[in-house]
Parts: structure tokens; C-alpha cells; sequence
């Protein structure tokens, strides 16, 4: 099974910013890789995903302009970027390889307002 080790978050002020990494037990460039949050009594949602070589990223809606998920292939971790932070940003935030099962533990991110 994958492994997944998120880090990076935390409590930031709104419009503040914070980075959030994944080092992944897989090739992250030969797989799709996508971050997902999940916010207190809602459901998981996907918010950026970038496929494997040449690296197409694509956002929901909410985070699209604010958030950059990016790779560095040589340390096979994937990173968000997240700028101008809203409190409905706030959520446990996880990184994925679509099609591969296996999630890590999540990493917290509060935004006060």
C-alpha cells in the first residue's frame, strides 16, 4: 500500500499563507496526484490535481488563483501552496494518487478570521 505523509499545516490568519507538503512512497511523476480537504460534517472534496509528465494542474472552483499545488520530482513530494486563506479554507487537508488506494493521515489547517 501507497504511503502518504502530509506536514505543513497549522493556524494562519485570513489572508494569510501556508505550504503544505507530501512525501509519497510512489513515483509521484509517473501518477496523478491530487489534495483533497475534508472539513468538519462535510464531505472529502478534491481541490487541485496535477498529472504526470508535463504536470497539468487543475482547481475547484474555491481554491482556483489562491492555491498551487506543484512537484519536485527528485524529493517525490508533492506541495499547496496556499495564499490568501479564508476560515472556509479551514480543514484536515490530504494528498492522493488517484487510482491507487491508500490515504495518509491528514494535516490540520485553521484559518481564523
Amino acid at each position: 500500500q501507497v504511503q502518504l505523509v502530509e506536514s505543513g499545516g497549522g493556524l494562519v490568519q485570513a489572508g494569510g499563507s501556508l505550504r503544505l507538503s507530501c512525501a509519497a512512497s510512489l513515483s509521484i511523476r509517473n501518477n496523478i496526484m491530487a489534495w483533497y480537504r475534508q472539513a468538519p460534517g462535510k464531505q472529502r472534496e478534491r481541490v487541485a490535481t496535477i498529472t504526470g509528465s508535463p504536470g497539468v494542474t487543475n482547481y475547484a472552483d474555491s481554491v482556483n488563483g489562491r492555491f498551487t499545488i506543484s512537484r519536485d520530482s527528485a524529493k517525490n513530494t508533492l506541495y499547496l501552496q496556499m495564499n490568501s486563506l479564508k476560515p472556509e479554507d479551514t480543514a484536515v487537508y490530504y494528498c492522493k494518487a488517484l487510482g491507487v488506494d491508500g490515504w495518509g493521515q491528514g494535516t490540520q489547517v485553521t484559518v481564523s478570521s
